[in-house]
């Protein structure tokens, strides 16, 4: 299992900064959410120099329009071309937004017959959409392909792939156990956004929200998982100074490494037998 932080967690700082903490913190690297640092500037050189400070395991297409990328549709074909010609083997994106009247991106979503031979740059890139959260007070769902059973089959039948957001998924269903399992049965996740959802407010840190977060790990760890868990918080869930976001994202990643061990699920075991034994 690949551990992997979003550079969106820490978007306050300077890109480079973020790349330099992932590593100091001993995450595997990181998600590139392409950003207004990418306008006006040679992406491929840009990436290349960030390259070398640590891995790149996918990047985020831009969610926003950037000078420079044009709309969604050619910001993400842009992505691809650029996680080809870099080496980075994932490229992750939202789907169309419907309150947004995204009717062109909408339309051309379901024009692609194939998207891995279409657009997957001869194999070199999985391109992986996401599910997208519920909001506000009456809980909607701005964006098309909601209900995830129907989005599984239509990645299933485009041959797409998909990062899964846990805090997205909770935003709407607490218990999102069972719609893990629908999409995991699938066989096309190889991403995951892992963050806590509570009180109206997205990627928190775990135990800040509601979700059983414990229990996905536990439920990822007997699943043998191998693809990539990518922590996504919001900047505001770190603490104040440099130093301080250090020392949390280690104790984040150990977090992480000891939920999903197989050591975890021995000792687990272990303490089981023991009391049934007393």
């Amino acid at each position: 299992m690949i551990l992997s932080l979003s550079t969106g967690s820490l978007f306050t700082l300077p890109l480079q900064r973020v790349f330099e903490l992932a590593a100091e913190s001993g995450f595997d690297g990181v998600e590139l959410i392409i950003n207004q640092d990418f306008q006006h500037v040679n992406p491929g050189k840009l990436v290349c120099s960030l390259q070398e400070i640590t891995t790149i395991h996918s990047i985020h297409a831009p969610f926003m329009e950037l000078d420079g990328w044009g709309g969604p549709i050619a910001s993400l074909k842009r992505s691809i071309a650029l996680a080809a010609e870099c080496n980075i083997p994932l490229v992750n994106f939202h789907p169309p937004s419907w309150m947004g009247l995204e009717i062109r991106f909408w339309r051309w979503l379901y024009s692609v017959q194939d998207y891995q031979k279409e657009l997957g740059q001869d194999g070199k890139v999985a391109i992986a959409m996401e599910n997208m959260p519920w909001t506000g007070n009456w809980k909607i769902n701005p964006n098309i392909l909601s209900n995830m059973q129907r989005m599984v089959d239509f990645i299933r039948d485009h041959n797409l792939y998909m990062t899964f957001d846990c805090t997205h998924i909770g935003s709407g269903k607490t218990d999102f156990i069972t719609d893990f399992f629908t999409c995991h049965d699938s066989g096309r996740i190889l991403n995951i956004h892992f963050s806590d959802y509570g009180h109206g407010r997205e990627h928190l840190l775990p135990g800040h929200g509601i979700l059983p977060l414990t229990r996905f790990l536990n439920h990822l760890r007997n699943t043998k998982y191998q693809s990539t868990v990518t922590l996504e918080l919001d900047p505001r869930e770190f603490p104040k100074g440099e130093h301080n976001i250090l020392e949390s994202l280690k104790e984040m990643l150990d977090f992480l490494r000891t939920e999903t061990s197989e050591q975890t699920e021995t000792h687990r075991e272990y303490l089981q037998e023991t009391i049934q034994v007393s």
